[in-house]
């Protein structure tokens, strides 16, 4: 009987973990086949979560497993906004191009930018990032032909670019937000099965530790910080892309892209794959639920997350991890 106890007790955690896997299959292709079954709001709906998805997973690559508290990540979705917009308009890229290309120039700018931001830590780091975010956003301000502090509209005939009828286009602006979440949670699941992921484990544990194994923690963080801030631009080439017009208040604002990727993150589960996922979801349902309400509505978000992390502040799906339930994506590599 003990025998038995034991084995089913051994096979529960698997048995849980299937089932979560099934439903999170049932939810891709649901998501996939959206085009198919959603209607114009709902797809607008769905394009604005896939990309928080995208924009959490990247914070939280960086603040859950590099230590690295930005409050300035609007930095780099404004800078993706507007290097497309500038890559799209003047130097006559097509659209679809221009987005990567964006990603790849602010990675560029990234690496002299981090140089700067290193050299700064703990808290000074959190407000250095916030600085450099609002300098972007006076630069930004400053070149005309870009409308300077009014921002800019992107032309029709090149939104039109993208397909030729408007069901097209929703089509595939719905499928380069698909791919944009799909692709940053894969990205951020490979990164941590990788040798690199050993390393970032390492240091989200015990930093010291982690030096004495040999991990060169500057060079990790320092390669997360350029990484995650070509995924923060890539999505955010996309969403001026989406929204068709761009403003330096509304590209670099720290409100819409940082403060609530963060509030995304802490009440999902910091340092999880998973809590983002959770977050995205919650964050939206509050949105639609309390978004009359005003700044009682952001007063409210303020007090839940704080009411997370008293209760528990690994997050909610950290909390569900330490009551038994099984982890969705494996990061851990066993010895055989």
């Amino acid at each position: 009987m003990a025998q038995l106890d034991l084995l089913s007790t051994s096979r529960g955690p698997d048995v849980t973990r299937l089932a979560l896997i099934g439903v999170g299959l049932i939810v891709f292709v649901a998501l996939a086949a959206a085009p198919f079954w959603a209607g114009r709001a709902d797809l607008r709906l769905l394009m604005e979560a896939l990309s928080f998805l995208a924009l959490a997973q990247m914070w939280n690559l960086l603040a859950g497993y590099t230590g690295l508290i930005s409050v300035g990540q609007q930095a780099y979705v404004g800078l993706g906004g507007y290097l497309f917009f500038a890559l799209a308009m003047f130097a006559g890229i097509p659209v679809l191009w221009a987005i990567p290309l964006a990603a790849i120039a602010a990675g560029i700018i990234a690496i002299p930018t981090g140089w700067i931001a290193f050299r700064l830590q703990g808290a000074y780091f959190a407000i250095g990032t916030w600085v450099i975010a609002e300098v972007f956003r006076l630069i930004a301000a400053q070149f005309p032909a870009l409308g300077g502090g009014s921002g800019i509209s992107l032309p029709v005939a090149l939104a039109r670019s993208i397909a030729e009828t408007r069901g097209g286009r929703e089509m595939v602006m719905y499928y380069i937000a698909f791919v944009l979440a799909a692709g940053a949670v894969l990205a951020v699941w490979l990164l941590l099965r990788s040798r690199w992921g050993l390393a970032l484990t390492a240091i989200r544990d015990s930093e010291p530790a982690a030096a004495s194994l040999g991990v060169n923690i500057r060079r990790v963080k320092f390669f997360v910080y350029v990484g995650t801030a070509m995924g923060t631009a890539l999505t955010g080439a996309f969403i001026f892309l989406q929204k068709l017009r761009i403003t330096p208040e509304a590209a670099f604002s720290v409100t819409e892209w940082s403060t609530f990727v963060i509030f995304i993150v802490v009440i999902g589960g910091l340092g999880t794959i998973e809590g983002p996922i959770i977050g995205v979801i919650l964050f939206f349902l509050l949105r639609d639920l309390a978004a009359d309400l005003g700044t009682w509505y952001l007063i409210g978000l303020g007090a839940l997350a704080i009411a997370v992390m008293l209760i528990d502040r690994r997050g909610i799906w950290g909390a569900f991890r330490a009551r038994g339930l099984p982890t969705l994506f494996v990061t851990q590599r066993t010895l055989k």
